[in-house]
């Protein structure tokens, strides 16, 4: 019972992440990729999607973005008992910012085979060598958020 009313709240917010994704694209576009950061008593704190391209800044990731805002929201770069929710798996940068914020969760929805940080190339989330580990959960709504993805690049690679 209780896997399953995770799996539904895992869900709900992995359909925000896809929401900003979509805008990160229709907006900016930006490689679609949304973020969406709750807290441990369910509330939003941070949200964001690649901002990279359109800010000039290669750190301006979805994650990143989402982990500037919940930061200022709390009022600290610990970001204890607070879950990321990301339509793809992360980078390496994306992974250690999460590591140092102290995360307890991240839920990805597709996995990156050539950059993924959560397990797929690397795992630093869970490297025994941190001393500071993230849950990670994986392929949420994947079946979303990869044609997403796909259809994205093969549109650039159209052009």
């Amino acid at each position: 019972m209780m896997q399953a009313a995770q799996h539904s709240i895992d869900d709900y917010w992995m359909r925000q992440a896809l929401a900003l994704a979509e805008r990160a694209q229709r907006e900016d576009d930006e490689v679609p990729v949304g973020a969406v950061i709750v807290d441990a008593q369910g509330q939003v704190v941070g949200e964001g999607w690649n901002r990279n391209i359109r800010e000039h800044d290669p750190s301006a990731h979805a994650e990143i973005v989402a982990m500037r805002k919940a930061g200022q929201v709390l009022g600290n770069h610990r970001l204890v008992g607070c879950t990321l929710y990301v339509t793809l798996e992360p980078c390496a940068m994306c992974a250690m910012a999460m590591v140092h914020a102290r995360l307890k969760r991240v839920v990805f929805a597709a996995y990156d085979p050539k950059t993924g940080a959560a397990g797929s190339v690397f795992d630093l989330l869970a490297d025994p060598r941190h001393n500071h580990h993230v849950e990670v959960c994986g392929g949420v709504l994947a079946d979303l958020a990869g044609p997403m993805l796909t259809a994205y690049f093969r549109a650039k690679r159209g052009r």
